[in-house]
């Protein structure tokens, strides 16, 4: 199997994964926990979209871009339109939301620093974490 088919897999992997722990959080937990999680992890998910997508893609690039579309959602929960889309489909709650949240940012930021430091040790070939073997 080749370096990409191999990074999509996990890529693919690691996303079924994030929906299962964010399902199984939103199920085991209430509150506070199960929201800021449920935050962090929406990060995650679309971080390992973004791998899925673009295999070659660097962990900070990817990190990046996963912190841009939570925080753009969020922003774009300032308008309204998600609540009123949400109104009308579970699918556009799960996605959008329904109302701005600051705190969401943090937790947003947090789910990008552990999907990058996850991306990041994922790429380190075994050759390279224990050194060659001769």
């Amino acid at each position: 199997m080749g370096d990409l088919a191999r990074t999509r897999l996990l890529a693919g992997a690691a996303a079924l994964l994030t929906v299962v722990a964010g399902l199984g959080i939103r199920s085991a937990a209430t509150g506070l926990v199960a929201k800021y999680a449920g935050d962090a992890l929406y990060t995650v998910l679309i971080l390992t979209l973004v791998v899925l997508l673009a295999p070659r893609v660097r962990p900070p690039v990817a990190a990046g871009a996963a912190l841009g579309v939570s925080c753009a959602v969020e922003l774009f929960q300032l308008t309204g339109v998600p609540a009123e889309l949400a109104a009308h489909s579970t699918l556009a709650r799960l996605v959008l939301g329904t109302s701005f949240n600051a705190p969401d940012l943090f937790w947003y930021a947090s789910g990008a620093a552990v999907g990058w430091a996850v991306h990041r040790a994922a790429r380190v070939r075994p050759r390279q974490a224990f050194g060659t073997v001769s």
